[in-house]
């Protein structure tokens, strides 16, 4: 198909499932649309499929039309899909009309054609796609935990946070690190390694997101910071917008932003454990890692959230990021240099123990009609 610019709604009944793939990526993400082509096909093609799975999860989760007992109903409706137990294309027929009018067209395309997206799920290995099972009914736990859990005056602690991020970004990062083994005998040498450090990799990438949306989250009733922090300042998120110009409140931005560098740095670690051959897989990661140092540096710019522009990178910054992660993707000195200026005038990070098994929480169980 042809690249666009910028995606534009058409005819897909003359795709082929792969090329409906290739075209909705365009329409429901951003870095994955920009990263995943640089992986080998193959392996792209899984990954790519993955990111829909999930897309189609945070879809229910985000629609402000369903209740909270419907999007409970639809995640576990999506899931019997997935396990072969449920229809696809009812699915898509029940839940197309009950979606609200600010669901963007591309995840409405999305919804549409499920069944599509499932059937190039089924033709991947079956670790692949256990792999993939595993990560959306985490995801699908996680949303229903804090759906239950929503504040909108911030999560409790940063174990909460912590958590949090597990469940909608470090359960992705196990799953790569997963898929990235199966396709090659040398990062399966150091699965252990990779498997420990991925969880980083998410949970950097997902509080870069957090930080980088506060403002439009909190002015919308919606926080996922640590509340906890914010008390210990004796700052109350409740007193908006006045909050973002409070001294505390910046200083524990900045706290956060130190904690996401930590996490960064040692997605870094898992990076570089890619061997160097593989450049597809190590510009797939790099380049995530650079935009999230680069959004860092900008909130720590103006940790008072004074500007909408202070959270967005230029397009000039992320050519820029691109070209230099290249020009070092098969050399570790280079890609260290690199990390080493990006961070350049960040708090000092901080390094923060993940465990998997203590984020992990059980999904919800009720009986489907």
């Amino acid at each position: 198909m042809p690249k666009r610019q910028r995606w534009q709604l058409l005819d897909s009944a003359q795709f082929s499932d792969e090329q409906y793939q290739h075209y909705i990526l365009q329409g429901v993400s951003r870095t994955f649309a920009l990263t995943i082509p640089q992986l080998p096909a193959d392996l792209g093609l899984v990954i790519g499929n993955a990111y829909l799975l999930c897309r189609i999860t945070d879809t229910i989760e985000d629609d402000a039309a369903l209740t909270s007992d419907k999007k409970l109903y639809f995640i576990q409706c999506f899931l019997a899909v997935l396990e072969g137990t449920g229809d696809a294309v009812d699915f898509s027929n029940e839940l197309l009309p009950l979606l609200g009018d600010e669901c963007p067209e591309a995840e409405l395309d999305l919804m549409r054609n499920v069944q599509r997206v499932v059937r190039m799920t089924r033709t991947f290995s079956s670790l692949q796609q256990k792999s993939l099972l595993r990560c959306v009914n985490q995801m699908a736990a996680g949303m229903v935990y804090y759906q239950e859990a929503e504040n909108p005056f911030g999560l409790a602690d940063m174990a909460e946070l912590d958590r949090y991020c597990y469940h909608v970004a470090g359960v992705v990062g196990e799953m790569l690190a997963e898929l990235f083994c199966d396709y090659s005998e040398d990062m399966m040498k150091n699965r252990q390694q990779l498997m420990g450090l991925s969880v980083h990799f998410g949970q950097g990438l997902q509080m870069t997101n957090i930080l980088k949306d506060v403002r439009e989250d909190m002015s919308r009733g919606v926080s996922w910071l640590p509340a906890d922090l914010f008390a210990q300042r004796g700052v109350d998120l409740q007193n908006l917008p006045a909050v973002f110009s409070d001294p505390g409140f910046a200083g524990v931005i900045e706290e956060l932003i130190a904690v996401a560098y930590g996490h960064l740095r040692r997605a870094l670690e898992y990076t570089l454990l890619i061997p160097a051959r593989e450049k597809g897989l190590r510009r797939f990661c790099l380049w995530a890692i650079g935009m999230a140092m680069l959004t860092l540096k900008k909130l720590n710019a103006d940790r008072h959230y004074n500007s909408s522009a202070s959270t967005k990178i230029t397009r000039a910054s992320l050519k820029r990021i691109i070209m230099l992660s290249n020009m070092a993707v098969g050399q570790d000195v280079l890609v260290k240099g690199l990390f080493a200026s990006l961070a350049r005038g960040l708090p000092k990070p901080v390094d923060m123990p993940l465990n998997a098994d203590d984020m992990a929480v059980e999904f919800l169980e009720s009986s489907l009609p």
